[in-house]
């Protein structure tokens, strides 16, 4: 694996946001919707990292509830953080 970096085009990003929100959409009415996430959800549904999401939470990017020690997330809220741009 080499360590390349890749500049990438504002038309490309949009590309990939507009392509990853379709996959998620496809992703989400595949499966029946469960109105609340856990975290293994939303890195799967993000494909990050679980320091990613961490640091995602702490910045409030993405909005989480914490439940005893388990944090949750609110799919519409994970959509709204995509489509405007936060996540």
């Amino acid at each position: 694996m080499t360590n390349e970096i890749l500049v990438l085009s504002k038309e490309e990003l949009d590309s990939f946001k507009n392509e990853l929100l379709s996959e998620i959409k496809k992703l989400s009415d595949e499966k029946a919707k469960s109105e609340w996430l856990r975290s293994a959800d939303v890195r799967k549904m993000l494909k990050i990292s679980d320091s990613t999401l961490q640091t995602m939470r702490i910045n409030g990017t993405v909005p989480a509830y914490k439940l005893g020690t388990t944090w949750l997330y609110r799919y519409d809220e994970i959509l709204e953080a995509l489509e405007n741009g936060r996540a």
